[in-house]
């Protein structure tokens, strides 16, 4: 079942975070059809994460109790419904609906990987978890690439082309429109795998203690169980790692901002410039997470490739600033991104064991909840800086993200510890 299983599931996620990326370049041209300031243009981002800090831990504590299907199949449906509603939207309070929507019911990639964590070995989770990664980099290659697609004007000729004057006119009329109903079509796509391929992993028969039920993550007490979470490869790390999560989510989010202006003002890049360097970005994450994780978590222990991927995320971050040209702009990002395609792996894996088997919903859902603020405040950051002086979101980032080197060293120096013991 493993195999089938984990193949059912990087087909749902990719599917589904193609519709995702085919949206998400839209937005604000979109927007701007609505006369939106940069602010709210900003807010359309935000409040789509800000849905996720809050709603991804119920979602994820709810597939602990009635198992990973229900939530996914809810997740992917509430995803058709969101698109419909982009598609559909003829005032900016209706396209901030469909974001509000989409980041309600965006479940279902915290729900995927506490269900690889259900079908993988230890030995084997970091690997499973490079899949989700994989995924990422797959939908962020293919779906803004979809979407410039479906609203060019040769597209619409050829359609014109075919006989099909009238839907090439209303395709033109309505611009933004298809993508969205495309978007809709992919993730009910993702629906019906879930509802006819993956199977359950959770015994919802058997009881389960309170643990996590009421996962606010504004809560105390819900911090507090989660420091008491023990799984079976826990040594007390939990906290630090989300914690981290957050810092690295942020640490990448900053520079969808900071890196477009700094191309353009200190580079003079075009905007497909820019395209094409997010479009290598993503094929060395797919590289790296869809084929090169699993023989290097053989050969190395993950606590160590965690380590390496801060650091080399931090050096890359920090380098960019530095770069005289495209070709030494692209060798940084490179390392930053070979940085953040080694540690989104390991650290997910590492948070899914520091979980007590009956809350693994609930903690990877915290997990992508902190990501999803990262990814919220990490633009905004990146721009205000920027504002500054070009060099300060680059170092000031690398600064902040450092903090996992840190935590990531103080994990392999405990677990060679209790090797010897």
């Amino acid at each position: 079942m493993k195999k089938s299983a984990l193949a059912t599931v990087f087909l749902v996620v990719v599917i589904d975070l193609m519709g995702f990326g085919i949206v998400l370049p839209l937005l604000p041209f979109y927007a701007q059809e609505f006369m939106a300031s940069a602010v709210t243009i900003g807010l359309l981002y935000s409040v789509y994460s800000f849905m996720q800090l809050i709603f991804s831990p119920i979602w994820g504590s709810l597939s602990d109790r009635i198992g990973r299907r229900p939530i996914m199949l809810l997740s992917t449906f509430g995803a058709v419904i969101a698109y419909i509603i982009f598609g559909l939207a003829e005032t900016l309070f209706v396209l901030f609906l469909s974001r509000i929507i989409a980041g309600v019911m965006g479940g279902s990639i915290s729900t995927a990987q506490a269900y690889i964590a259900d079908v993988t070995t230890t030995a084997d989770r970091a690997k499973g978890m490079g899949l989700i990664g994989a995924a990422f980099g797959i939908g962020f290659v293919v779906g803004p690439a979809t979407a410039t697609l479906l609203i060019h004007e040769s597209f619409h000729n050829f359609i014109a082309g075919l006989g099909l004057v009238e839907a090439a006119d209303w395709m033109r009329a309505n611009q933004y429109a298809l993508p969205g109903f495309f978007a809709a079509f992919l993730s009910f796509c993702s629906f019906l795998m879930v509802w006819f391929r993956l199977e359950e992993t959770v015994d919802t028969t058997k009881k389960r203690p309170s643990g996590l039920r009421r996962p606010s993550v504004f809560s105390p007490t819900f911090w507090r169980r989660l420091a008491d979470q023990k799984g079976k490869n826990a040594r007390g790390f939990l906290i630090p790692l989300v914690l981290g999560f957050f810092l690295l989510s942020f640490g990448e989010s900053s520079l969808y901002s900071a890196f477009p202006l700094f191309a353009e003002a200190e580079l003079s890049m075009s905007a497909e410039d820019v395209g094409i360097q997010f479009f290598y970005i993503g094929i060395i994450v797919v590289i790296v997470q869809g084929f090169l994780i699993k023989p290097l978590t053989n050969r190395f222990r993950e606590e160590k490739l965690f380590v390496v991927g801060n650091v080399l995320m931090v050096i890359g971050l920090a380098l960019i600033p530095l770069a005289t040209s495209m070709l030494t702009l692209a060798l940084f990002l490179g390392l930053m991104a070979l940085g953040k395609s080694l540690n989104t792996p390991t650290i997910t894996s590492l948070i899914s064991q520091e979980a007590d088997e009956e809350s693994v919903g609930a903690v990877m859902g915290t997990a992508q909840g902190l990501s999803g603020l990262g990814r919220m405040i990490g633009p905004t950051w990146g721009g205000a800086l920027f504002a500054i002086w070009f060099g300060i979101p680059f170092a000031a980032t690398a600064l902040l993200v450092s903090i996992t080197i840190w935590i990531g060293w103080r994990l392999v120096v405990k677990s060679v510890g209790s090797e010897k013991i």
